[in-house]
C-alpha cells in the first residue's frame, strides 16, 4: 500500500518521500489499525491522516478544537482539489444543513468538527449515514485531563465507535507525557496501543536560560546577534507587546507587536508581513501561534516564564524549522517564580465570581434565561469587563472554565468573510424579481456575479457589491437581510470580533456548577506542571534538551554541548561521566549531612584530587551546593533561586 500513497502524497501535496515515521503512521492507518501518532510542531501530522484517507474509500472526520487551523485546511484542500468542509460552533444553520448533506451523500472527502459538535443529536444522527473511512483526532493531548490543554468535549469522542464500529481511530499530537499518552489511548477505546513517535529532540536548536535583572538590556543584546533571520519574543501581557516593540523599534531593531486584542484583519497583516520580512521581530503572547511555519527563525525568546514545559516546548520550536541553528533563550528575574505562581491562582477564580460573570454576560448580550442555544454573538471582553467592574484576565479565566464545562466557547476574533446561498428555487424567485422590480437588478448582479450561488454558500463583499450596484453599503445588507427574512437567501455576515457561542441555553447563574476534573484536579495538575517549569530554569546541573527530553519521557538523552548549562559545563577539566559520577557521590554525601571541603574530596573514590575540586567548584559556581556561614559544603535545595 505503501506505493499507493507516495504516488497519492506526489499528486496532491508534490512531494517525493514521507518524513521519518509518517509512512509507518498512513500504512497503520490504511490497513485498519488504531494509533497514536507523536510528531513535533512541523512534523506534518496532517499528511498522517489525509494521504491514507486519499488512499481509502470513504470520508476522512477530523476532530479538532481549532477553528482557525481547521478553516485553513479546508481551504487548502479545496486549493488542491480535494472537497472539504468544517462544521463548528457560530457557522449559519442552513450552511450547517448543507456541510451534512454533502457529508452524507458521500461529496465530501473531509470533515473537519470542532469537538463540541460531537455531541449534538444532528451530528450524531448524521454520523450513521456517512461512509467514514477514518477518524482522526488531531490535538489529541486535549483528550487527558492530566494534559496541559483538557477540553471535556474530547471525551466524548469515543461515544463516535459504536457508530463506527470498523472505522480505524488516529490520535495525532505534537507534545504528550507518557501519562497522557496512555490516557489518550484509553479515552479513545483504543482496540490496539499503537504509538509512532519520533524523538522529540532537535539537534539544531539550542534552549538557554539567562538570569539577568535588566531584562530588556538582555533582549537587546541577544536580538543585536542576530545577523540573519527573523526572531519571535513571546511575553503574556498585551500591553507589554506594544511597548516592547516600540522599544526595539528605537534602538533600531524592526520589531511589529501581534496580540489576541486587535482586530483579525490586523492580525493578520501583521502575520504576513513577518512572513514577509518587513518586521525582522515579532512581539507576540501565546496567541501568535496557529500556522506559524517559518523555515528561518533564529530566535525566540521568553521574557516571561510559561505555564508549562509543553507549551514552551511548543513555542521555542517554532525556531529552525529550515533545519539550521538556532536558539531559544528564557529570560528570568528574580519576581518571575512568583509571578507564575500568581498567575496560577488567578486562572482559577472563585465559583461565586464566575456565577457573577456568567449572569452579566447574558444581560450584556440581553439573552433571557432559557434561549441562546448555538447563537453566536460578538464579544468585547475589554468592554464587558469595564462596563461590570471585572478584571479582564478574571473574565477571561471564568469563561474559559465554563467553555470547558462545555457550557459556552470563547473564541478570539477571526477575519470570516461574508458568506451567501440562495435557498429557493429559481422560478420563486424569478416571480418575485417580477413583482419586485427594485430588488430585480440586485438579484440579477448576485446571480451573475457569484456562480454556484444555488448549490453552496460563497464568499461575498458587500462593499464590492455596493460598488458594482451603485448603492450604500447599508442598503446592499438591508436587502440582502430582507431577502434572507423571505426565505430567498441565506446571509452569513461577516465577523472580525471575538465571539462567544452558547453551546446551552442560558442557564440561571445558581445552577452553574464546575465539576472536581475541570476545577480541583485541573488546579492540581495546572500546579505541577508550573512546578515543572521552575524545576526546569532551577537546574543548572542537567542539560536544557536532556530535561525537556526526559520530561516526555526520553530516557536514552545526550547533552545537547550548547546550552547554557552545557557551555559552562565544557569548560571543566573533566568528562561528563567523571563530572556525572563525583556529582552522584557528592550529592549522596550532602544529602545525609552537610561537611567541609576538604572531607568531601577524602569521600569521593576513584578520582583524583583535581578532577574532584574542578567538578565542586563548578558545581558551587552554578550554585547546586554552597558553602554555609560554617564553610561547610551543602546542597542547595532552596526553592524559587535561579543561580
Amino acid at each position: 500500500m505503501s506505493k499507493e500513497s507516495r504516488a497519492v502524497l506526489l499528486k496532491y501535496w508534490g512531494y517525493p518521500a514521507f518524513r521519518p515515521m509518517q509512512e509507518e503512521i498512513v500504512d497503520a492507518a490504511v490497513s485498519g489499525q488504531d494509533c497514536l501518532a507523536l510528531l513535533p510542531t512541523g512534523g506534518g501530522k496532517s499528511v498522517c491522516f489525509q494521504v491514507p484517507a486519499m488512499v481509502m474509500e470513504g470520508l476522512c472526520l477530523v476532530v479538532t478544537p481549532l477553528i482557525a487551523l481547521m478553516k485553513d485546511q479546508v481551504q487548502h484542500l479545496k486549493k488542491i482539489g480535494i472537497p472539504a468542509a468544517a462544521l463548528y460552533s457560530g457557522m449559519h444553520f442552513q450552511e450547517q444543513e448543507l456541510v451534512y448533506n454533502q457529508a452524507v451523500f458521500g461529496r465530501l472527502k473531509f470533515l473537519y468538527v470542532s469537538p463540541e459538535r460531537l455531541v449534538t443529536e444532528r451530528f450524531l444522527e448524521s454520523v450513521s449515514r456517512m461512509k467514514v473511512c477514518l477518524l482522526a483526532v488531531d490535538e489529541s493531548h486535549c483528550i487527558s485531563q492530566w494534559g496541559y490543554d483538557f477540553r471535556p468535549p474530547y471525551l466524548r469522542i469515543a461515544e463516535l465507535r459504536p457508530y463506527l464500529s470498523s472505522v480505524p481511530v488516529m490520535a495525532l499530537t505534537a507534545t504528550a507525557t507518557p501519562q497522557v499518552v496512555d490516557d489518550i489511548m484509553t479515552q479513545l477505546a483504543f482496540r490496539s496501543r499503537q504509538v509512532f513517535q519520533t524523538s522529540y529532540e532537535r539537534k539544531n536548536l539550542t534552549y538557554n536560560v539567562v538570569y539577568q535583572p535588566d531584562k530588556y538590556g538582555s533582549l537587546l543584546r541577544l536580538l543585536s546577534s542576530l545577523t540573519k533571520g527573523s526572531a519571535i519574543v513571546y511575553v503574556r501581557n498585551r500591553k507589554r507587546t506594544r511597548e516592547i516593540a516600540d522599544y526595539l523599534a528605537s534602538r533600531g531593531i524592526s520589531a511589529t507587536f501581534y496580540h489576541a486584542g486587535l482586530d483579525a484583519k490586523l492580525r493578520d497583516q501583521r502575520q504576513a508581513g513577518w512572513m514577509r520580512v518587513e518586521h525582522r521581530v515579532m512581539v507576540a503572547t501565546n496567541a501568535f501561534g496557529m500556522g506559524i511555519d517559518k523555515p528561518d527563525v533564529r530566535l525566540v525568546l521568553h521574557l516571561d516564564l510559561p505555564d508549562s514545559l509543553e507549551a514552551y516546548f511548543q513555542e521555542a520550536g517554532r525556531g529552525g524549522r529550515d533545519g539550521l541553528e538556532a536558539r531559544a533563550y528564557l529570560i528570568c528575574n528574580d519576581n518571575d517564580v512568583q509571578q507564575l505562581k500568581s498567575n496560577l491562582e488567578s486562572s482559577y477564580p472563585e465559583l461565586n465570581s464566575i456565577r457573577e460573570m456568567y449572569k452579566a454576560l447574558g444581560n450584556f448580550l440581553s439573552i433571557p434565561v432559557g434561549s441562546g442555544k448555538d447563537q453566536s454573538y460578538d464579544f468585547d471582553l475589554v468592554q464587558f469587563s469595564k462596563n461590570y467592574g471585572f478584571q479582564a484576565i478574571e473574565v477571561y479565566n471564568a469563561f474559559k472554565l465554563l467553555e470547558k464545562e462545555g457550557i459556552l466557547t470563547l473564541s478570539e476574533g477571526m477575519n470570516t468573510p461574508s458568506r451567501l446561498m440562495f435557498t429557493s428555487g429559481r422560478e420563486d424567485l424569478y416571480r418575485y424579481q417580477v413583482e419586485q422590480p427594485v430588488y430585480d437588478n440586485f438579484i440579477k448582479y448576485l446571480l451573475r456575479s457569484y456562480p454556484g450561488v444555488f448549490t453552496d454558500f460563497v464568499v461575498i463583499n458587500e462593499e464590492e457589491i455596493a460598488r458594482k450596484t451603485a448603492m450604500d453599503v447599508s442598503r446592499v445588507i438591508q436587502y440582502l437581510n430582507h431577502l434572507q427574512k423571505l426565505g430567498f437567501l441565506a446571509y452569513n455576515p461577516r465577523k472580525e470580533k471575538p465571539q462567544i457561542v452558547f453551546l446551552y441555553e442560558r442557564l440561571d447563574s445558581s445552577s452553574i456548577t464546575l465539576s472536581p476534573q475541570n476545577y480541583a484536579s485541573r488546579k492540581k495538575s495546572a500546579g505541577i506542571r508550573v512546578q515543572a517549569v521552575i524545576d526546569f530554569i532551577n537546574n543548572r546541573d542537567l542539560c536544557r534538551s536532556i530535561q525537556l527530553l526526559r520530561y516526555f519521557g526520553e530516557a536514552q538523552t545526550r547533552r545537547c554541548g550548547t546550552c547554557d548549562v552545557c557551555a559552562k559545563r565544557n569548560a571543566l577539566s573533566i568528562t561528563d561521566i567523571e563530572y556525572e559520577h563525583i556529582s552522584f557521590q557528592l550529592k549522596s554525601q550532602l544529602a545525609e549531612r552537610p561537611m567541609p571541603l576538604f572531607e568531601a574530596v577524602k569521600l569521593i573514590d576513584g578520582y583524583s584530587e583535581e578532577k574532584v575540586l574542578s567538578a565542586i567548584r563548578w558545581m558551587i559556581d552554578n550554585q547546586v551546593i554552597r558553602r554555609d556561614e560554617d564553610d561547610r559544603l551543602r546542597l542547595n535545595q532552596q526553592l524559587g533561586m535561579f543561580f
